[in-house]
């Protein structure tokens, strides 16, 4: 006897795959797993104006990156006349425009798409060299140690040293503090004191989303090295800020905007939010990271849509497997109800019954009377696909002149299956009678009802389009059915009395 031990493993190495795809799909891709959804995209402008001095001008901008939570999915610029590139400099990211002469009032917009990503993580760079001790005048000096001192002693790592540091320096009744503020703002005074602790960190610029926020100012605040990543702290506030709606835009703790050849120059922010389809923010994804796209959504979209339907026959054969290993439910041919459902999509239910009922019920008074011609099988089936052409052609004309239009969809029925089960039900009806023609014919259209909310359920359309790893757990939960050899639910009636004995 055959062990089925390598079959069950390739069934859950089949299951499992499928799994991992899927998961694999959602947290690399960004794909989700419930229709309906949308993703959240930033688009964010930088303004830049200063007077230029009719010289050669040269103007450089802190440009941000992906970062955790947020993809840089897009980035463009607007500057008439200038030239533009984007560089990557010992201290970031940077946007850099220039041109040979400019004079007067100058504006430079650059602007940047972020897409809400959570499953954005990017490897923080850690810091490297010697940290410079900074110096403070004498008092301004003891003021400091003092504060150090009561954060040390209240604190067990660099992250809580700096959340009590954060404490002190908001302690309206601390004179320590306020000398230290009269000098410095509070991020000039966390910064100093953490590297007088020598503590790492720096000073990064962030921007508050908000939706519709127009000449935004850039906001600074703290971020301390944890041995892993860099955490952020608001030096106004002790707690870790972990908001959603905060971008860090300048992580180079050198300058947001450096600029030859011009003077008073200011940079304001704006930002609006807007909504996409997951389909949209996985394209964006995929384009901005590099990713190979193997998915149906890499296809041009006239093949995207046949493949979404096709995609959802595996669930009608999985449904016609269960009903009948399981349940032990009739239908006329194996697959059959899986193609009517298939049409029943694009006639939508009640229309996709009523052609089914009618050219089948016509098509068998029609083959009845083949039947007496005692014509060759070949021949036979020919005259069947034609009348059921013809049958189709009829029905679709008639519905068409008395203004039924759903009627013209019945065009969509797979003719050749038609006329195959048209044949079947016939023989059937010599051989074993109306009572079995209408148990297998009421069956198949059972059958094809249940498949056919099934295709249509957002649900799993979502599901079997996007996740091509359904596809392999189905497959799985196919072969395991296949090996039941039990008594079918419709077989207990059968032998119910031999239970009551």
């Amino acid at each position: 006897m055959t062990s089925k031990v390598p079959f069950y493993i390739s069934v859950a190495l089949l299951i499992l795959a499928g799994i991992v795809l899927s998961i694999f799909r959602h947290q690399t891709y960004g794909v989700p797993w419930t229709p309906g959804e949308t993703r959240q995209v930033w688009d964010i402008e930088a303004r830049v104006e200063f007077n230029a001095q009719n010289k050669p001008v040269k103007a450089s901008l802190a440009a941000p990156h992906t970062q955790n939570g947020f993809t840089l999915i897009d980035e463009s610029s607007s500057s008439p006349g200038y030239g533009v590139s984007y560089v990557n400099t010992e201290s970031g990211r940077r946007a850099e425009w220039s041109i040979r002469s400019a004079t007067g009032a100058q504006t430079i917009y650059y602007k940047a798409q972020f897409l809400v990503d959570p499953q954005a993580k990017v490897e923080a760079i850690p810091p490297t060299g010697e940290i410079t001790k900074p110096t403070f005048d004498g008092p301004t000096e003891a003021a400091a140690i003092a504060l150090i001192e009561r954060a040390n002693q209240r604190s067990a790592d660099d992250v809580t040293f700096t959340r009590e540091l954060i404490k002190t320096i908001n302690d309206s009744e601390s004179q320590n503090a306020s000398l230290i503020l009269n000098k410095m703002t509070k991020v000039e005074a966390v910064n100093k004191m953490l590297a007088y602790a020598q503590v790492p960190g720096k000073v990064v610029g962030v921007i508050e989303l908000e939706d519709g926020r127009r000449r935004q100012t850039i906001q600074h605040m703290n971020q301390v090295w944890d041995g892993k990543q860099w955490v952020l702290f608001n030096p106004t506030n002790p707690e870790q800020v972990i908001a959603e709606n905060i971008l860090v835009w300048d992580e180079s703790n050198v300058s947001l905007l450096d600029l030859m050849g011009g003077q008073n120059s200011q940079v304001h922010f704006s930002m609006i939010a807007q909504e996409v389809s997951p389909q949209q923010a996985t394209n964006d994804k995929v384009t901005a990271d590099n990713l190979i796209n193997f998915s149906i959504h890499s296809l041009p979209l006239e093949e995207q849509a046949m493949f979404k339907t096709i995609m959802l026959i595996p669930i009608g054969a999985l449904i016609v497997v269960f009903l009948r290993v399981i349940i032990g439910l009739k239908t006329s041919g194996t697959f059959m109800p899986v193609l009517i459902a298939v049409a029943f999509v694009q006639t939508q239910l009640v229309t996709g019954i009523v052609g089914f009922l009618l050219i089948v019920g016509t098509g068998l008074v029609i083959r009845s009377y083949l039947s007496r011609l005692n014509l060759l099988l070949v021949a036979r089936i020919s005259a069947v696909i034609i009348t059921v052409i013809m049958i189709i052609s009829v029905f679709t004309v008639v519905a068409f002149k008395i203004g039924l239009t759903e009627g013209l969809s019945i065009t969509f029925f797979p003719m050749i299956i038609l006329s195959w089960t048209i044949e079947r039900m016939s023989i059937l009806w010599e051989e074993e009678g109306a009572k079995e023609v209408v148990l297998q014919g009421g069956g198949s259209l059972l059958t094809a009802v249940l498949v056919y909310l099934a295709m249509t359920n957002p649900f799993i359309q979502h599901l079997t389009f996007n996740f091509i790893g359904l596809q392999l757990i189905v497959l799985g939960g196919i072969l395991l059915l296949g090996t039941y050899t039990g008594y079918r639910l419709t077989e207990l009636r059968r032998f119910k009395p031999l239970a009551e004995d």
